[in-house]
């Protein structure tokens, strides 16, 4: 598939569609802090609001949480539910990719002593205190960004979810606030951009599964599945010098409690294609900390489960245990029929 990317792509894009969204989302882990997360936001300018979720996981194993539906009046930035991204500086193709954006967010977070509460929105934020917070991250790119907008339409009617779509493996620092505490974080992530139609409700189910290795191994590994077809696997590893394209990825998954959510994670991926052997490693993910969120719309509901996940990926002669263990997100979205997520099978 034929994709384009340009370093225009960090600005913003038109969409007519109804369900036209605009969406960034970046990702940190520091492992001396022990302290990670996400923010994301999503414009849906042609619906009048914006998504706006953030997401910290505390070194004391609380999670400090928030998402609004914000109004806005376009889609001119992110800026929103008082989270903004700014482009500092846009990637680059060449070299390691680069580009320079700052992360921020001021306001309320819920905080959950038992973030499984969350299965339950209305009656986790009102059960639970809320503390002041505030976000102020700087992120570089460490490699070259991964996909872009296909030239020929790849998505089925009904099923759109990301015209165009790129990620990134980063470096961020910065500081981070949550009442009257605050870290000085440096760490590794992924971010990501997407446009075009999307609904939560269009994949049957799928995993993605982001994470950085001492030894500057970082990989992003991505399962979605049709209810009526094979779906897609995929990815990419980025070596500390080149991007290799994963062409297949097989994955088992450990659940665990009575809402079945996962507790591990084994994948086994591979970039070999037309006889060239190419990589094929494993990688097993353990859920240090998880927080399940919901999205309902036309009577259909939707679970997006966000789990810290420390990976361990396999060894190489010569390599020691501490280069090949990192950190990251595995998020698993699934339908929801008859009170059970649909991808239990894989």
């Amino acid at each position: 598939m034929r994709v384009r990317l340009e370093p225009s792509d960090e600005y913003m894009h038109p969409g007519p569609e109804p369900t036209f969204n605009e969406s960034m989302y970046f990702n940190l882990y520091d492992p001396s802090a022990h302290l990670g997360g996400f923010v994301r936001i999503g414009n849906r300018p042609n619906e009048g609001h914006a998504e706006m979720t953030v997401c910290l996981y505390l070194p004391d194993g609380r999670v400090a949480f928030m998402f609004r539906r914000a109004e806005i009046d376009g889609n001119e930035r992110f800026d929103a539910g008082g989270a903004s991204f700014e482009v500092v500086e846009p990637f680059r193709t060449e070299g390691d990719g680069g580009g320079e954006l700052r992360v921020a967010y001021g306001g309320k977070l819920v905080l959950l002593d038992q973030p499984l509460d969350m299965a339950d929105p209305r009656q986790a934020f009102s059960d639970n205190p809320y503390g002041s917070a505030s976000i102020d991250l700087t992120y570089q790119g460490i490699a070259r960004p991964f996909g872009g907008e296909p030239e020929e339409s790849h998505e089925r009617p009904g099923e759109e979810f990301a015209k165009g779509h790129y990620e990134q493996l980063v470096r961020g620092g910065g500081t981070v606030t949550v009442e009257d505490q605050t870290w000085t974080v440096s760490g590794l992530g992924l971010r990501d951009h997407s446009w075009g139609p999307r609904t939560w409700q269009a994949p049957w189910y799928y995993r993605w599964l982001t994470m950085n290795f001492a030894d500057g191994t970082g990989l992003m590994l991505s399962r979605i599945a049709r209810p009526d077809g094979p779906g897609t696997r995929g990815g990419f590893v980025w070596d500390g010098r080149d991007l290799h394209v994963v062409r297949d990825v097989q994955l088992r998954t450990d659940w665990t409690g009575t809402g079945s959510y996962h507790s591990k994670v084994h994948a086994t991926f591979s970039t070999g294609r037309d006889g060239d052997e190419g990589i094929t490693r494993t990688v097993t993910g353990e859920v240090l900390n998880l927080i399940p969120l919901r999205n309902r719309r036309e009577g259909r509901v939707t679970r997006i489960s966000e789990g810290l996940t420390r990976w361990h990926l396999d060894r190489a002669l010569g390599d020691d245990e501490s280069a090949t263990l990192g950190h990251g997100l595995s998020e698993y979205l699934d339908q929801i029929v008859d009170d059970e997520p649909v991808g239990l099978a894989e």
